[in-house]
């Protein structure tokens, strides 16, 4: 359960709901669920059900900063090969939570003979023992690990994949847009601000825009933005747990359980999202993508639908300038 420093009881929570219906043109469509990326811990196995990592070139094992296309800086083993970390393991103290199956998923990185750096401070290099007996390495007390389904260096598709995989940073922090969710560490800040062209609008600690989307209903109890879709579409999650808001009502605070077990925040029933396309303080180019995603205001409604913000809305983004047509699996489905 979401604990916020601001205590909401059950019946501000409905009187929050209440507040949406000013609403007056928000769509409540049945959610409809993307495939959930496979691997009961929210990783995939490649087709052949083989990892699709090479194997290590040496008996020693080596951590190295690189630059990895849309994500930024990250760890990478010493084949190139893109490192992550899981929400669902601990740091303090060190624990993997991947074993059996999700391991085959994400093989861990193992802690062979001398762990050289390169760009990682030595210190924060550690290990864990994992549920077999074999030590894993770890960084800032995560424990990391490699995607079956990356082929070659620079590749990083585990990025976001169930909401709790992120490729990991020289301190173990979760590389790129991902930091943007605030799940990692400490509390989430959500904000009211104003967005040029669209005028009022939420976003997170990082300044970041947050968005709704409509194939999700306000009184969901689950996310219909998992798998691929929410890689593109970071949920904001509750990370420790407290939620400090500031010029929203707190009546319109919420959350929801995933379906990979972690705990998204909701604004007035709505659970919120970064856009992994916004790559600073200010964008809003995930503003009526796919005609289902849309800015969200601090009074819980999608910009556009009350008095005071449909002389500001600005049009839909376009497919050039910020617009995702991701597919899952090559079926056309798209977010």
């Amino acid at each position: 359960m979401l604990r916020t420093r601001i205590a909401v009881s059950v019946a501000a929570a409905a009187a929050g709901l209440a507040v949406l219906t000013a609403c007056s043109g928000a769509e409540t469509a049945q959610p409809v669920v993307a495939p959930a990326a496979a691997g009961g811990n929210g990783g995939g196995q490649a087709a052949n059900g083989q990892v699709g990592n090479a194997a290590p070139a040496s008996n020693e094992s080596k951590l190295v900063v690189a630059d990895v296309a849309d994500v930024g800086q990250v760890l990478t083993d010493q084949n190139g090969m893109t490192l992550y970390r899981f929400d669902k393991d601990t740091a303090k103290p060190p624990k993997s939570n991947c074993n059996d199956d999700c391991a085959k998923a994400w093989p861990p990185m193992p802690a062979t003979g001398d762990v050289q750096v390169q760009g990682v401070d030595k210190s924060l290099v550690g290990k864990v023992t994992r549920a077999d007996g074999t030590e894993q390495i770890t960084v800032g007390g995560w424990a990391l690990y490699r995607y079956a389904k990356d082929t070659k260096p620079g590749d990083a598709t585990g990025q976001g994949v169930g909401g709790a995989w992120y490729a990991a940073n020289a301190k173990g922090g979760k590389a790129g847009q991902a930091a943007a969710s605030g799940s990692q560490s400490g509390a989430v800040k959500l904000s009211a601000s104003k967005i040029d062209g669209l005028g009022d609008a939420i976003v997170d600690q990082n300044g970041m825009t947050l968005y709704l989307f409509t194939k999700d209903t306000k009184k969901a109890k689950t996310s219909a933005c998992n798998g691929d879709c929410a890689k593109t579409w970071p949920p904001v999650l509750a990370g420790n747990g407290k939620v400090e808001l500031q010029g929203i009502d707190s009546k319109l605070l919420g959350s929801i359980k995933r379906q990979d077990g972690t705990e998204q925040v909701t604004i007035g029933g709505w659970p919120v999202y970064n856009f992994s396309k916004d790559l600073k303080p200010g964008d809003a180019n995930g503003m009526g993508v796919n005609g289902t995603w849309f800015v969200i205001e601090p009074n819980g409604c999608k910009v556009g639908t009350t008095p005071s913000s449909t002389a500001n809305q600005a049009p839909a983004a376009n497919s050039g300038t910020g617009s995702s047509n991701d597919t899952s699996g090559g079926t056309g489905t798209t977010y």
